[in-house]
């Protein structure tokens, strides 16, 4: 999509080259759909707090997160980016992104809506400064109601107020924990889906419009079976009784070395009996025990009993070529050991290799988006806080005295 009210022109440098995102988020959610942006050719500038930047950059710094030589949070979220330093709170900052604004086709923000007022960088701020802009709005908990202005994580709004935590429980019932960024990825995925309709849109009117989601909407929308089942007064069945799962057409089971791996049948009549046909039993498909739903559901325990005895008389290697060759859906529960090293990982293209300072080639998290005919830049490393300030406000017309002036402002922080 190429935009011609701006200076900056579009190359063949992917479908979104030659358009500009102001990235002027933190943490993940927000600017994870400006990362992905990124990877198709979008030109993303990054407005960080001088001194330390986006708060995002201290995260794995933390107790309890992992460790590793190399900044992991900020290499995936952060790579392709230009970084300007500026201080909001200061009119000469926030002059200098109103200036940025004006050459922008998207600007992201994650803040909160106090935040949002209090910089004066809301939608009734910008659209005025530049009539074609997309503004992206990030929120916890939506534009409305009680919580709207809460601060808010992907552990909080997505994870745990969605009812996705206390759904995935186990059997004594207590509530799994999230994982970093668990919600925030999904949720950047909307968002980077509500840009590309502005953007639509735009192309079709001319003008820019504002477009949003929230880590609860986004939560809500991955626990929508469930929550859609309730909504009807559904009756669900009760979690952490007896010592079998409920279904066990749908369990994990252990393998003889030790391996676990997830069944998934949910064409049961045409399924079963190909299982059983595929380890040598196939009168469990069709014997008065099992043949029916009603029957695998009152015989629950005996059939799970009996398909992990089953199970676990061979490696999963050699189930790996049964399951394949009688096409039984199935997968692997690996640890993150095991998922680093999936061959299928990279060819779908999940992880890119990329070119690192000091650290050489490695790898990172690919966007789960393609295109035919279109490839992704080769990702460039994260830059460090305020790399590109003098960079872009030469090209917003500032002379170098004033570039001195504002890069000491914000130096002093």
């Amino acid at each position: 999509m190429q935009d011609t009210n701006n200076g900056h022109n579009a190359n063949d440098g992917g479908i979104l080259s030659g358009l500009r995102v102001i990235d002027c988020g933190t943490y993940v959610a927000g600017p994870a759909a400006a990362t992905v942006m990124s990877d198709f050719g979008a030109e993303v500038i990054k407005i960080e707090r001088p001194g330390g930047g986006d708060l995002w950059r201290l995260f794995s710094k933390l107790p309890g997160t992992a460790k590793s030589e190399l900044d992991w949070c900020w290499v995936l979220t952060s790579r392709n980016k230009k970084s300007v330093a500026l201080d909001l709170g200061r009119p000469e900052g926030r002059e200098a992104l109103i200036r940025l604004v004006r050459t922008a086709d998207v600007f992201l923000t994650n803040y909160q809506r106090t935040l949002l007022e209090k910089f004066r960088l809301t939608w009734e701020d910008l659209s005025p400064v530049n009539d074609r802009l997309i503004y992206a709005h990030l929120t916890g908990y939506g534009d409305t109601g009680d919580d709207a202005d809460d601060p808010a994580f992907d552990a909080l709004a997505y994870w745990a107020r969605s009812g996705l935590m206390m759904s995935v429980t186990g059997t004594d019932g207590s509530p799994s924990a999230p994982r970093p960024g668990m919600g925030d990825h999904p949720t950047s995925m909307s968002l980077f889906g509500a840009i590309m309709l502005g953007l639509y849109r735009r192309e079709r009117t001319g003008r820019g419009s504002r477009v949003s989601t929230s880590l609860l909407a986004s939560g809500a929308w991955a626990n929508a079976c469930d929550i859609q089942a309730k909504l009807l007064n559904a009756k669900f069945p009760v979690r952490g009784e007896g010592k079998h799962p409920p279904n066990p057409l749908t369990a994990a089971y252990l393998t003889r070395d030790g391996k676990i791996f997830l069944l998934v049948l949910i064409d049961p009549d045409n399924e079963f009996p190909r299982l059983c046909r595929a380890f040598g039993q196939p009168e469990l498909g069709t014997g008065e025990l099992f043949a029916t739903n009603d029957g695998r559901d009152r015989n629950a325990a005996a059939l799970y009993a009996i398909l992990q005895s089953e199970f676990e008389s061979r490696d999963l290697a050699e189930w790996r070529t049964i399951f394949k060759r009688n096409d039984i859906k199935w997968a692997p529960l690996p640890v993150l050991d095991e998922v680093v090293k999936d061959p299928q990982m990279r060819a779908a293209e999940a992880f890119i290799k990329m070119d690192y300072p000091g650290a050489g080639v490695l790898e990172t998290v690919n966007s789960p988006v393609f295109v035919d005919g279109s490839v992704k830049r080769k990702p460039t490393a994260a830059a460090e806080v305020g790399a590109h300030t003098r960079e872009v406000l030469q090209e917003l017309g500032y002379s170098a005295d004033a570039i001195d002036s504002i890069v000491r402002d914000t130096a002093r922080h």
